[in-house]
């Protein structure tokens, strides 16, 4: 039991005195929330918070997520599987040419090639030449696919039912139309980068048709340029038929007058062009030649005879006769002088051989004379020759300068001749060369790669289709979540109370269900009584002596808890052995009486209003079950409850009462709409906001703070009731706050951070290494959230 003497434990200044701001903390500029640092904003982006979003609303994004997954399939379901196939192709550009004034040109090789053979590709020509060579007008599933997006795709996927319409329907000329537009539809053509490659790629629904008209577009292209390039030649070789015709016919004009001309001027040409007279002159000069290097040669060996030196001219050492002559007699003196050492000159033996070498040597001398007579007549025949020749030179001479006064006109002809038939050989040669190249056909364009018949679709993919449909409706979700954080103006968290509204958060009051309420409240060991012991503890150091010696608990609007609270704070108060007063301050809707189960027929309505006899006075406080907590419940409803509140006479109970009870706990009604609160407020040492979670809005709780203020209240602090404190997102976010911290010390033990009793639990969960590993984790995690709490 609390006496006065112990009222230093709870009670604050004493008894009757007035209170000043000083005494207490008030709620916007002196308090400071336990754990926070309200000059700390939270600005940019906060990851944790993003998660604390996650988690909270899990299963509307778990669902999103669902329903994102199932349309992607349903999309894909609803989506005509396609094939593709692609050829690549080879542009030749320099091998193209084109005749330029009948010359041959080549083409500059540039990326305007390569963009017009793309064109071409897609032109819709080509694509009519497609269809002709594959017979695509004539083929119903070609024509009339099934269609790429439909509702009724899922059917035929399933069971594989489709109707086509029939191609009678539609004309020949609609069914080619029909059939080029699919082509042009589904082509695709791109330049591989830094090549002269070309890569054609069709789409069908049908792998055969894909890999076919993929095939087919490169070879009608190969086509179509060599048609085209034959259609040229033909071209150019009958335009240059017909110039030959003309030349051929000058040519002939010409020659004639050429030789009408030479017969009637006497002139003869040879077979090389040339006149009679001219080659005449030509061989003579050439014979006269002759003549005069034979004459001079001739006549160097006639000098040499003259000197006396016949003997070793050419000819006569070159002569095998006289070799031999001349061998002998050089025998016979050898003899002649050996035996000249032994026999005597006159000896007869010496005497013949001196005779046969005289008649040797007379032999020898007639035949060197034979041989310079010859080369004297020699010299003399062609002194005669080349006078003979220089005199026949002359008369041909004095001939071709009466030719050639003739030969004028005979030029002019013959180089008109020439000139035609020069035209002739080159338009002849031109029109062998265009005859060989178109029957050549050399390709500006070669296959590289055929297409091959694909194997699997590369549409619809069943994964990205799904990853599109789960980020958008991830998106939307997150669109959702955000709409309802927008809209959502009411308190989820105690940090927005503490940042909303400034006031220092007491205590956070957990939601128990409407019919276990009165069962938590009387069971002491129970969540929701372990929060209120929390509360009591908080107000007992809310000001600077201790707990207010008059509460006013009020809220913002009904049903947010404060008649609860009221009552358990003075069951709680109580316990520590004080005397504690519960005056039921709601003169309009009271609930105060039924929480402990008693009447109204008097209360504080009839002591306001002296309709209360002296003898009843004692019976109008009336004791509780609850040791140490009287109550005074609200009496007779009446019609002017904010007159009776604000009369001197209030005031005067409330004075009263405070000198008898160590602490009053008035539960007063709401504040938005009404005025008995702030009235009541001016009355009490200090005011307890109770602000339910998920309930009242943000706006109403900021103007029934407002008015407290106003009012001049001291608003110690504030309790979140209705609290989920066993959430996930919650019991992660804070820690404190976990709903089995508010069990601790029952009877059944229970693992950190389990709800239930464990009784299903295998037995490792049981065992107390399990369980100190798990309040380890938690201990981490718990450490990881409130640094990055602190950071943020």
């Amino acid at each position: 039991m609390l006496d006065r003497n112990r009222q230093h434990q709870i009670a604050g200044p004493g008894h009757g005195q007035a209170l000043s701001p000083e005494l207490y903390y008030d709620g916007a500029q002196n308090y400071s929330s336990y754990g926070r640092d309200y000059t700390e904003q939270d600005q940019g982006f906060n990851p944790l918070r993003l998660l604390f979003y996650v988690v909270q609303y899990r299963w509307l994004i778990t669902i999103m997520a669902a329903g994102g997954l199932i349309a992607g399939l349903i999309v894909t379901m609803m989506q005509t599987p396609k094939y593709q196939a692609t050829t690549q192709l080879e542009v030749l550009v320099p091998s193209a040419k084109v005749f330029q004034d009948i010359e041959v040109v080549s083409e500059n090789s540039d990326v305007r090639a390569f963009l017009t053979a793309r064109e071409k590709l897609k032109s819709r020509a080509l694509a009519q030449r497609v269809v002709f060579q594959l017979g695509l007008s004539e083929k119903p599933d070609f024509l009339f696919p099934t269609p790429d997006f439909s509702l009724s795709n899922i059917f035929y996927r399933a069971f594989g039912i489709s109707k086509s319409p029939s191609i009678e329907e539609k004309t020949p000329e609609q069914r080619e139309a029909i059939a080029i537009g699919r082509i042009l539809n589904d082509l695709s053509i791109n330049l591989v980068t830094n090549t002269s490659l070309l890569s054609i790629t069709f789409a069908d629904q049908k792998p055969k048709y894909a890999s076919d008209i993929a095939n087919q577009v490169a070879q009608s292209f190969i086509d179509q340029r060599l048609d085209q390039t034959s259609e040229t030649s033909d071209l150019a070789r009958q335009f240059i038929q017909e110039q030959v015709l003309q030349v051929k016919q000058k040519l002939q004009k010409s020659e004639e007058e050429l030789v009408a001309y030479a017969k009637d001027a006497g002139i003869t040409v040879t077979g090389d062009d040339k006149s009679l007279i001219g080659s005449n002159i030509e061989a003579l000069n050439t014979a006269l030649a002759t003549a005069i290097q034979d004459r001079l040669d001739a006549g160097r060996a006639v000098d040499q005879i003259d000197k006396g030196r016949g003997s070793s001219l050419g000819p006569v050492l070159e002569s095998e006769g006289l070799q031999k002559l001349s061998e002998k007699l050089a025998d016979l003196t050898s003899q002649y002088q050996q035996k000249l050492g032994i026999l005597k000159p006159g000896f007869p033996e010496m005497r013949q051989l001196q005779s046969q070498i005289k008649e040797l040597q007379r032999l020898y001398n007639n035949g060197v004379l034979a041989i310079t007579d010859s080369l004297r007549l020699k010299y003399q025949e062609a002194q005669d020759k080349e006078a003979a020749l220089k005199s026949k030179l002359t008369e041909m001479e004095q001939q071709q300068v009466v030719f050639n006064d003739k030969n004028i006109k005979y030029t002019i002809l013959k180089r008109e001749v020439d000139s035609n038939r020069s035209q002739y050989d080159g338009l002849i040669a031109k029109l062998n060369e265009v005859g060989v190249s178109s029957e050549l056909k050399t390709q500006s364009a070669a296959v590289v790669d055929f297409a091959t018949q694909p194997s699997v679709p590369y549409s619809p993919r069943l994964g990205r289709n799904l990853a599109m449909a789960l980020a958008l409706f991830m998106a939307l979700s997150a669109a959702i979540i955000y709409i309802i954080e927008l809209l959502n103006n009411t308190f989820t968290n105690p940090e927005q109370i503490e940042k909303e509204l400034g006031l220092a958060m007491l205590g956070i009051l957990p939601l128990v269900d409407d019919r276990e309420l009165v069962a938590s409240i009387t069971d002491q060991k129970s969540g929701l009584s372990e929060a209120y012991r929390s509360l009591r503890t908080s107000l007992q150091f809310s000001g600077a002596e201790g707990a207010p010696r008059s509460l006013l608990v009020t809220s913002s609007e009904p049903s947010e808890g404060k008649s609860t609270t009221s009552f358990k704070l003075g069951q709680d108060f109580a316990a520590l052995g004080a005397r504690v007063l519960i005056v039921d301050g709601d003169l309009r809707k009271p609930n105060l009486h039924r929480l402990l189960g008693l009447d109204n027929t008097i209360g504080l309505s009839n002591l306001l209003t002296n309709t209360v006899r002296k003898e009843d006075l004692a019976s109008i406080f009336r004791a509780t079950k609850y040791p140490n907590v009287t109550v005074l419940t609200s009496g007779t409803i009446p019609p002017n409850p904010a007159d009776l509140l604000s009369s001197p006479k209030m005031a005067l109970i409330l004075t009263n009462l405070g000198k008898r009870f160590d602490l009053v706990i008035i539960d007063a009604p709401p504040i938005v709409g009404l005025s008995d609160s702030p009235i009541l407020s001016r009355l009490a040492e200090g005011t307890l906001m109770v602000i339910s979670t998920n309930q009242v809005t943000r706006k109403s709780a900021k103007t029934a703070l407002k008015r407290l203020r106003a009012a001049g209240a001291n608003v110690v602090g504030a309790a979140m009731s209705k609290f989920a404190v066993n959430k996930f997102d919650y019991n992660y976010g804070y820690k404190y706050m976990n709903y089995q911290y508010y069990d601790y010390g029952t009877s059944t033990p229970k693992i950190e951070g389990k709800v239930d009793d464990g009784a299903d639990q295998p037995a490792y969960a049981k065992s107390p290494a399990f369980g100190r590993l798990v309040r380890r984790i938690r201990s981490s995690i718990g450490g990881f959230v409130d640094r990055a709490k602190s950071v943020s």
